[in-house]
């Protein structure tokens, strides 16, 4: 799990398996708070320097029909589909700043709606094999949730939500879902683990990045020793491999499920 900084600082609660399966990253990936605020504007005005202050475009939300999918009989409805695209398009006309390159929203409706799908056939998989999601395993998600945001508990998380337009009900109902995916993806998968040189060879890449970036805009940044950070590279590639076998189920699951896109 990792956490990310948006332009408004919000505490978003999104799908861990929808960000696997479209391969953009690893309930739930969620953005910080408070804090965080002051990257996020950083990196907005580094973005408007680029881009001599242009302003972000809208995400082009026409046309978008009232049921965008179908899976196994199961509708995606246009809420569903618009509220994640947003989120998708903002983090994509951030970066689109940053290179100067416009956003393919035809490809990103297309790869949002194959996302939720993939989530969808998730859900209704680990639904059809009989996963439960007890109350214990819901609180454990939720401090986790919490400990990533910087919040002190649940109950601040929650409120951070709250505040946002999402009631303690629906939190739960995703979280309870996610945890009964964790179990599917874990049980299909089986025990995932980061050898030795694969996390020295992750660090070692991790380095030259940043060696590059370093002799690219002159701002000198080290990454600490390895030994530091190895508990950290440890879990980027468990989460990287788990993203993997995540997106393996989709497809196994895809191949004999009927599924209909009306985009």
């Amino acid at each position: 799990m990792t956490t990310n900084a948006n332009t408004k600082g919000e505490c978003k609660l999104n799908k861990k398996w929808l960000l696997s399966v479209s391969l953009a990253a690893v309930v739930a990936v969620t953005t910080a708070c408070g804090n965080d605020n002051e990257e996020a504007k950083q990196q907005e005005e580094a973005a408007g320097n680029k881009t001599e202050q242009a302003e972000t475009p809208e995400p082009d939300l026409e046309n978008i029909p009232k049921v965008v999918a179908e899976v196994n009989g199961e509708e995606i409805g246009k809420e569903e589909f618009v509220s994640t695209y947003e989120g998708q398009y903002q983090q994509m006309a951030m970066q689109s700043q940053m290179t100067g390159e416009s956003v393919d929203q035809d490809q990103l409706k297309k790869q949002t709606a194959e996302s939720l799908i993939g989530q969808e056939l998730l859900v209704q998989e680990a639904n059809n094999a009989g996963y439960k999601a007890s109350e214990d395993d819901i609180n454990e998600t939720m401090d986790e949730l919490a400990a990533e945001n910087g919040l002190e508990s649940k109950e601040e998380f929650l409120s951070a939500l709250e505040e946002q337009g999402m009631d303690k009900e629906e939190v739960n109902s995703q979280i309870e879902m996610q945890v009964k995916v964790d179990k599917l993806v874990a049980e299909k998968s089986g025990n995932i683990e980061a050898t030795d040189e694969e996390i020295e060879k992750t660090y070692n890449q991790m380095v030259a990045q940043q060696e590059k970036m370093t002799q690219q805009n002159g701002q000198e940044s080290e990454i600490p020793p390895l030994e530091e950070v190895k508990s950290d590279v440890e879990q980027q590639i468990i989460s990287q491999k788990e993203i993997e076998e995540t997106q393996k189920i989709v497809e196994d699951l895809r191949e004999q499920a009927d599924v209909k896109i009306n985009l």
